[in-house]
This record gives structure tokens, sequence and C-alpha cells, in this order.
């Protein structure tokens, strides 16, 4: 720890290598984490799936690239599929579910969870997967910094997706009415919206996130059927800090939480990452309660 630290005040140059890996990889937890909080704010289900779709997103496109398809390219019709699978899963179990107690929805989402890894294991085998991409690497300060090309490109990617989402939800219809109905379904109702629609529409644009995601994931890191949980309680996390319906904290939130993993990697040793994820989770949450408590007590 200590000789990690001493590297870095001897070189900072090398934080610049930190933030770069943390902001690509911030960039892919803010896709995942966003799709949750759509769901979450609009539905009120907490989907413990999260991570799984993301995982079954990029075995998609595994099969897409051993058709020879390359990657990148694999990113539309995998969102295109998963697009279709969110909204048959609305339709065959969240429908069922989504205005029975929050215990009944995360049983639903949990074996919906343990369901995908287990078809993931059956298929692809437990082995871990990555998608190649060809692209090589970027040297900046005459090879002090190494990044590879990709991950450049799925920053750039992520970013896309969400301007696209922005637009959606802030410009179309559909996306007006998407907010609507999270603000309060009943006078949504009242005005004509077709909730049920809406429900089902916010579940199968999370899945197609999520199955761009998988992509993504797949061609800057790796793929394993039951990898799904590590990116559920990071977008879980993100989500705890940042709130519902608020796309620019949920981007920097993730962005923050993907440099603090880089540099707890770093620091601590890759066995600790996702120990911090889990300690930042009960640091929010303490310091949550810490400001509703003292709210409470101002209204007294």
């Amino acid at each position: 720890m200590w000789d990690s630290l001493q590297i870095l005040a001897a070189a900072p140059i090398f934080n610049v290598q930190l933030w770069l890996n943390g902001l690509s990889v911030g960039a892919v937890f803010a896709l995942v984490a966003y799709g949750l909080a759509l769901v979450w704010g609009v539905t009120g289900v907490k989907n413990l799936a999260q991570g799984d779709l993301v995982m079954l997103g990029g075995y998609l496109g595994l099969e897409a690239a051993r058709h020879g398809v390359h990657p990148i390219v694999a990113i539309v019709p995998v969102a295109a599929l998963m697009f279709l699978l969110g909204w048959a899963l609305y339709v065959l179990m969240i429908r069922r579910v989504i205005q029975l107690d929050l215990f009944t929805s995360l049983l639903a989402t949990f074996g919906l969870a343990i369901t995908l890894q287990q078809a993931l294991n059956l298929a692809f085998g437990p082995d871990v997967r990555t998608l190649k991409s060809g692209f090589g690497r970027l040297e900046l300060f005459d090879g002090t910094i190494d990044i590879t090309w990709i991950r450049v490109i799925a920053f750039g990617l992520c970013i896309v997706v969400a301007g696209a989402m922005v637009l959606f939800l802030r410009k179309s219809r559909l996306g007006q009415a998407i907010r609507a109905t999270a603000q309060d379904p009943r006078a949504a109702r009242v005005l004509g919206v077709d909730t049920d629609l809406v429900y089902a529409l916010t579940f199968a644009i999370n899945a197609a996130v999520c199955g761009a995601a998988g992509v993504i994931v797949g061609m800057i890191w790796v793929l394993q059927p039951f990898y799904g949980i590590a990116y559920s309680v990071r977008a879980f996390v993100i989500v705890t800090a940042a709130g519902l319906g608020n796309l620019p904290a949920v981007i920097l939130a993730a962005l923050g939480l993907g440099v603090a993993e880089q540099y707890s990697g770093f620091v601590l040793g890759a066995q600790f990452q996702q120990a911090t994820v889990v300690g930042l989770l009960l640091v929010i949450l303490v310091w949550r309660q810490a400001l509703l408590r003292r709210q409470r007590l101002a209204l007294q």
C-alpha cells in the first residue's frame, strides 16, 4: 500500500493513467445504472437482474462476433434483440409483480437473475470470454500513459447512448409520457397515458441499454455467466448515491466510482475493488440517514 502511494507521489503522471481507466470504466457503469434508475423510478421495481442482462447482452455480442459481425457493429442488433426480450420479460413477469409489495418484486427479479446465470452457464460454459475488437493501443507522454483504443471508443459510445436517452426522454412524446408516469402514474392515466405501455417500454429500453453495455463490457473486460452480480451492485451504489431521475448525478457518480475503483485497485490491490464498492454503499447509506434525521429534527 505505502509503496503504491509513494509511486503516485513520485510520478504524478500515473494519476492520469488511473483517471483515464477510471473514466472509461465509469462510463459503462453509468449506462447500467441509468437503466436501473429508469426502471426503479418509473415502475418502482428494483431490478436485481440488471447485471445479468448486461452479461446476456455481452454473450449475444459474442454470438454475433462468431458469425463475422464486428462487436461495435453488433451493438445495434444486440440492443434491438434485448429490447424485444425486455418487453417479453415485462409481459410475462414484471407486469404480474409491479403492483405487489417490495419483497415480491425483489424475489421475482432475483429469480430472473439466477435463471439468466444458469442459462448462460449451460449455453456458453463457465469459462471467461472476451470480444476482440482488433484495435491497438494509444500511448501518451512517450509511452508513460498507455490505454487501449477500445476504451476510448467505449467511452465515446457510452456518451452517445446516454445522450440519445436524454434526447428521447426530453423531446419525444413517449419520453414525456415516461416522465409523467414516473412523477404521478394516477394523474398520467387520467390524462390518457397508457401506463402499462409506458412500463413495458421502460423495461424494454432498460434491457436494450444493458445489451449495448454488455457488448462494450465484452470488448474492454471479460464475460462470465456469474459476473452480473458485480454490475448489479455497482448500479445500486450509483443510483443510491445519485438518486432517481437525475441523469447528471448518475453520470457523475458512475465516473467517480470508476475512478475510485482504479485507485483502490492500484493502492490496495485488485482484490479490494469489490470491498471498495460495498464500503462506499455503506458510507452513502449512513450519510443519507444522517441527512434525513437532520431534516426531521429541523421540521420539529
